[in-house]
This record gives structure tokens, C-alpha cells and sequence, in this order.
């Protein structure tokens, strides 16, 4: 294999680690904070990528020319349907909502169809990357980042494992080094986390390059754990690949993607699309199999339109440390949270500072091989939004970047208007009622004083209203029957979903439940808007990942507002007409069955009563890839491993405790910042009799400080 000289200093200075050794020598590199007010060094606002697709600026023009002709063509239409006897002031609110929402249900549909266009005419992957054939040589070193925070460590070294493995089926296991970047602040996940290493390490053989490190302090988050290591370790490795705590990708896909970055050297991240797997729930198989029959055809138009303009999700991306170092250094916003402070939805920042700084961002949606989780139920949906909620808002302060692309800017835009649509949904909603009531008082002459043949029409007109909402919901379902009619051009995947008749159920199936859980969505979304507004900071907490039963009364807890909401709804609708009531009916059924349609979607017996009949089946679960068949059986055998109390495992491990104290970090310098926590902790294990007293008086804090000093571990293993 040919490798060049700046590869050979990478590879050398990444090899030389001692044995036993959590992390490797440190290779520095520097990372400036960004300067938004300002233009970037490298920026040339004329420049574009070498490898930006040509006719790029024919399907921008195609795509948003489309966009603007519907959305015109959508406010002649509901004009005619509210002002048909003139313009009222309800009328003009409820039209300007209707404009700014089709606008965006235009542009998904036009992005849609776009991407329906190029699967169609067999568009390639793009940056000369293949599906098939022998993979390529890497002469460069790769960093795979596995960062966690208080996840399950068996569950997360599971699948970091089965991509080990993966890569090292493929042949190019030389050419990647493996880092688990704890930001933990549980104790005892944290030594769970240290035990499932050390049994990680050990059982992929000696000289296995996986690495550990936790940070005792969680600054900037996700953020700021990378890019605590892009500081301290960065500069031995071109490439890093970044993953979150359910990721799962195949070697052979990393492989290429790796080698398209070699090849490029102008390309700052590929962007892969992870399907999502091993969804169980009723929501869960909701989730993947729409994102593994849409899915693709979506991200292939935003593909097809982004060019070198991509986007990043914060996962399963291949990045080039220097470009990430040199231009992703985010700084902290003016003000308090939720809208000030460390930026919350890094990737798309990232992406767009990196874009900024002339490196081209793209996105590969049709190699298939990346994977991801959903969460299980609308509640573990929700409370995720919520934090991806006050993210994107916070996106506002950045438009004004200097030196921006405008589609960078444009993604931003998109990310702020997913959650803004909401509340405009609803106020939508709320106005047409309105509408609706002021019909229902207006008496109307249909024949004035003045002879006519023709009659002067209500204020509303029902027969173009019913034009209207067929039109919409013809734009809006576009992008499922275009995925259907792509699937049946390929027999194999069709088959492997469970046929044409199952497929056509499936997604009949997900569009009616889908329907029904929207309006849910809807308000969940509009009060973590409206929460936000109200200055109140999301926090950061684990997600949750597995799909044990929820009990039906906290469901009932959860969800009754929505109930409560939906019938309030459905009184005012049947109070102004019978007409408007069963109009209103795929909504209000949504919110007064709130509660059961929950504990519906949260059912995991449901969802494999489902499976059994294959329905919501993806290609995954008929023809499993390897790299999942090996997360499964690495899974198997670390059931039952570990976990427990802290203190316990390492008093019961000679070698945990020994690892553990090699690898602490280094003591306390004079002049330091005092750790309260430390000294606390310290005093209460002085003062206790045994050490079972001691933990009962421990905070979790403090627990974790005296864990991580060298006196606290004297302490906890002398202790009786």
C-alpha cells in the first residue's frame, strides 16, 4: 500500500502508546473560537468546490422556482376560497398563514420530487464513491468517535464493537483508531463504563487501538467533548468519524466514504443518511420504516439540491480534523439560556462555519450501511424535541454570520421553521374557526336588489375550499407515493418489506396513525416553542432507549390536556356547524384520543404483532447486514455483565481498581479552583464508620470526586 510521508508521521505518533494505557500520547492541535462578526481567513466569496455538481444553480432554480409557482398558485386558490366578497381582516391573517405554510410544504415537495427525478435516472452516489466492487486502500489515519453521556455502557460498547469487528472483516482495521468520549456524571456508569472497556479491549486482542476518556467537567456538552479531543488528540489523525451512543455503521461504508475524503482534499464532511433499526414499538416501527421508505427519496433531493453545501446531523459523518478544528471552534452567545450561552445544535453551526470557510460539505444518502435508533415512544420523542427545539431557535442569533453561505443560512432557516410551524399550524386552526364563526352570523343576500343570473356567494366558498384542501393534501402525500413508485422499480427491496400488498398496507397503515398522532405533535411542539420563549433552559439529560412498558396512568398524565383540548375543539367546531365538525374530524380525533393512541404506539407487543404479519417491515430486519448481526451477538454476551455500585466493582476487581488509578487524572496544583464537591466528599469519608455509611451520605457529585482523586480511592477501598 502506497502511504506518503505525512501519513507515516500520523500513523507513528497515533502507535506510540504504552501498554495499558487509557488514551495515547497527545498530539495537539489548535482550534481557535470563531469570530462570527468577522470573515473567515480562507473565505473567497466567488469560490466554488471543485466537487460541486454541475447544473447545481438549474436545480436550485428548479426547486425553489417550484416552490414559489405553487405557493402562488396555492394563495389564488384560498384567496378565491376566504375573499370572495371582499377582503376582511380574518380573511388576510388567515391567507398570510396559509402563504408562509405552503411556502414550506412547497419546497419539501419540490426537494422531494427532486430527489425522485434523480433516483430515477440512476444519479451516482456522488465524490466517485461505489457501492460495490473491491474497497479502496486508506493512507491516512482515522479517528472513530464514540462520544456517551450516563448511557448503558454494555448497550453502547455493543455496537462500537460489532463496527470494530466490521472494519476489521473489511481488512482496513489498521487505519482507525476508537475513542469513547465520556461525558458521564454518574459514578457508577462511569466505572460500568471503565469495566466494559477494559473487557472490549482485551477481547479484541492485543494491540487493539481503543481508547477511553471521560471529562470530569461536561463543558459545552457534546460540543465541547469533541472538541476537547480535536485540542488534545486531533492533530495525529486526518479524518474522524463521529458517532452518537446508537450508532451503528458498516465497515465497508466507512471504508469508502474515508477513501472519498483522501481523494478530496478540499471536502471538509460526508454526511451519510442512518437508517433507522431494531425498532420494536408500534412508534418505533412507525419511525424506521418511514424513514427506510421515505427516507432516502428525501435526502436524495436535499442531497441533489445542496450540492457542496450540505448539512451535517451531528453523527455518522466523516469529518477532516483540520477543517473541523480550523473554522468549528463555536463561541458562547450573547445572553442567558435558553438563547444565550453554548450553542445547543452544534452540527448545523459546524457545518455551516466549515462551509463558510471554504471547504465543501456533502452528503451521500444513497450508500446505505449507516444506522441509528428511534426512541420508543412520543413521550421520549418529545422531551428530545424539546432540547432540539431550543437548539434550532437559537439559531436565530446566527443569521447575521458574516461570510455565510445562503444555504447555510437557509438550513438554519429550515431547522427554525420544523418547530415554528407549529404554533402557525395552530393558530391556522384557531383563525379558520374564527372564519367559520363569522360565516355562521354573516347572512348573506345571495340576490340584491340588482337582478342577476348568478347568485353573490358566502363570504366562504365550500366548493373551493374542498379544492384547496385536495390540493394540499395531494402536495403533502406526494413524497409517499413517489417512495412507493421508486420501491417498485427495485424488486429486491420491495420483497424484502414483504411485497407489493404489504408495503401498499404498510404505508397506509403509518399515514392514518401518523395523521392522528400530527395534532399531538403539533401542540407538544407549539408548548416547547412557547416554553422557550418563556426563558426556560431544556437541561440536558440521557435519552432513553429502551421500550419497557409505560404505565397506562402516566400516559393518562401526559396526554390528558391534549384530550381535554380536543374536546373543547370539537364543542366550538359543532357549536359554529356540522359542516366545520366533520372537517375538523382527522384533528380532533387525534387530540381526544390522545391518551390511548400513546399507550398505542408505546405498545412493543403491538409493534411485533405487527412485524409478525410484516407489516412496517424494512429490508434490514428480512436481510440483516452483517455489522447488525454482530452488534446482536455482542450484545448476547455482554447480558448480564457488570454494573452495580461504583465502589463495589472496584473493590471486587484488582484489575479495575488498578486501571482505574493509573488513569486518573492528574491531583490538584496549587492555585487551582477549589472542588467543593471534593473536600466534601473527602470529609464525609473521613468522618464514616464503614463505607456503606459513607455512600448513604455521598451526593452523586461527590461521589464522582472522590472517585476521580487518588486520596477519595485510598479511602473508599480501605474503608470496612
Amino acid at each position: 500500500m502506497d502511504v506518503s510521508v505525512d501519513a507515516l508521521k500520523h500513523r507513528t505518533v497515533a502507535h506510540d502508546t504504552e501498554p495499558g494505557a487509557f488514551l495515547p500520547p497527545e498530539a495537539p492541535i489548535h482550534m481557535p473560537v470563531q469570530n462570527l462578526a468577522a470573515m473567515p481567513e480562507r473565505f473567497h466569496r466567488e469560490s466554488t468546490p471543485e466537487t460541486a455538481p454541475r447544473g447545481l444553480w438549474a436545480r436550485r432554480a428548479f426547486v425553489f422556482g417550484g416552490a414559489i409557482a405553487l405557493t402562488l398558485f396555492g394563495a389564488y386558490e384560498m384567496n378565491l376560497v376566504l375573499n370572495s366578497e371582499g377582503v376582511t381582516i380574518l380573511g388576510v391573517v388567515v391567507l398570510t398563514l396559509f402563504v408562509i405554510l405552503g411556502a414550506w410544504i412547497a419546497l419539501s415537495f419540490m426537494s422531494c420530487l427532486g430527489g425522485f427525478l434523480s433516483a430515477l435516472t440512476g444519479g451516482g452516489l456522488g465524490l466517485g464513491i461505489t457501492k460495490d466492487g473491491p474497497l479502496p486502500t486508506l493512507s491516512t489515519r482515522t479517528a472513530i468517535l464514540m462520544p456517551t453521556y450516563n448511557e448503558d455502557p454494555n448497550r453502547v460498547l455493543a455496537g462500537l464493537r460489532a463496527i470494530y469487528e466490521s472494519l476489521v472483516a473489511c481488512g482496513r482495521i489498521d487505519a482507525f483508531d476508537v475513542f469513547i468520549l465520556s461525558d458521564t456524571t454518574n459514578p457508577d456508569v462511569w466505572i460500568e463504563e471503565e469495566r466494559a472497556f477494559l473487557a472490549l479491549r482485551d477481547a479484541m486482542g492485543e494491540g487493539a487501538r481503543i481508547f477511553y476518556r471521560r471529562r470530569a467537567h461536561n463543558v459545552d456538552r457534546k460540543a465541547g467533548n469533541l472538541g476537547e479531543w480535536v485540542r488534545r488528540f486531533g492533530g495525529a489523525y486526518r479524518q474522524m468519524l463521529t458517532l452518537d451512543a446508537d450508532s451503528l455503521m458498516d465497515g465497508g461504508v466507512i471504508v469508502r466514504i474515508v477513501s472519498a475524503m483522501e481523494r478530496h482534499e478540499h471536502v471538509g464532511l460526508i454526511q451519510t443518511l442512518p437508517i433507522i433499526v431494531g425498532g420494536r414499538t408500534l412508534f418505533a416501527r412507525m419511525q424506521q420504516f418511514a424513514g427506510r421508505v421515505y427516507g432516502p427519496m428525501i435526502a436524495r433531493g436535499i442531497a441533489w439540491w445542496h450540492g457542496s453545501e450540505g448539512n451535517y446531523w451531528g453523527h455518522n459523518a466523516v469529518i477532516r480534523t483540520k477543517a473541523f478544528a480550523e473554522q468549528a471552534g463555536l463561541p458562547h452567545l450573547r445572553g442567558r439560556p435558553p438563547f444565550g450561552g453554548h450553542i445547543l445544535s452544534h452540527d448545523f453551526v459546524e457545518a455551516a462555519l466549515m462551509r463558510r470557510g471554504g471547504w465543501a460539505i456533502h452528503m451521500v444518502p444513497a450508500l446505505i450501511g449507516s444506522f441509528e435508533e428511534s426512541p420508543p415512544s412520543l413521550t421520549d420523542v418529545a422531551i428530545r424535541d424539546r432540547r432540539w427545539c431550543q437548539g434550532n431557535l437559537q439559531h436565530y442569533k446566527l443569521l447575521t454570520t458574516r461570510g455565510m453561505h445562503w444555504v447555510s443560512r437557509l438550513h438554519m432557516l429550515m431547522g427554525i421553521g420544523s418547530y415554528i410551524t407549529s404554533p402557525l399550524w395552530l393558530l391556522f386552526l384557531l383563525f379558520g374557526i374564527l372564519i367559520s364563526l363569522q360565516s355562521h352570523f354573516y347572512r348573506p343576500e345571495y340576490f340584491g336588489q340588482t337582478k342577476t343570473l348568478y347568485p353573490h356567494w358566502p363570504q366562504v366558498d365550500p366548493v373551493q375550499a374542498k379544492y384547496v384542501f385536495i390540493g394540499t393534501m395531494a402536495v403533502l402525500l406526494a413524497p409517499k407515493v413517489f417512495a412507493f413508485i421508486a420501491l417498485c422499480f427495485d424488486r429486491v427491496d420491495m420483497r424484502a418489506c414483504g411485497g407489493m400488498v404489504r408495503v401498499f398496507i404498510s404505508i397506509l397503515l403509518e399515514t392514518l396513525l401518523g395523521g392522528l398522532i400530527a395534532p399531538i405533535a403539533m401542540l407538544i411542539q407549539t408548548s416547547g416553542v412557547l416554553s422557550i420563549l418563556m426563558g426556560r433552559d431544556s437541561g440536558w439529560n440521557a435519552q432513553r432507549r429502551e421500550d419497557d412498558r409505560v404505565p397506562l396512568a402516566q400516559i393518562a398524565r401526559n396526554y390528558w390536556v391534549f384530550t381535554a383540548f380536543g374536546i373543547v375543539l370539537a364543542v366550538a367546531a359543532w357549536s359554529v356547524s356540522q359542516a366545520l365538525f366533520f372537517w375538523m374530524t382527522p384533528v380532533l380525533l387525534g387530540l381526544v384520543l390522545a391518551i390511548p393512541l400513546a399507550a398505542l404506539t408505546a405498545s412493543r407487543s403491538v409493534g411485533l404483532r405487527l412485524r409478525a404479519m410484516g407489516l412496517l417491515t424494512i429490508v434490514e430486519e428480512t436481510r440483516l447486514p452483517q455489522v447488525m448481526m454482530l452488534a446482536i451477538a455482542a450484545d448476547e454476551a455482554s447480558e448480564g455483565m457488570g454494573g452495580g455500585e461504583a465502589c463495589a466493582m472496584l473493590r471486587s476487581s484488582p484489575m479495575l481498581l488498578d486501571a482505574h488509578r493509573s488513569n486518573l487524572p492528574p491531583a490538584r496544583r496549587p492555585g487551582d479552583p477549589v472542588d467543593a464537591a471534593l473536600l466534601i466528599g473527602l470529609v464525609k469519608l473521613r468522618e464514616a464508620a464503614s463505607l456503606q455509611a459513607a455512600l448513604a451520605k455521598l451526593t452523586r457529585q461527590e461521589k464522582a470526586a472522590v472517585l476521580a482523586s487518588e486520596e477519595g480511592v485510598s479511602l473508599v477501598t480501605s474503608l470496612p
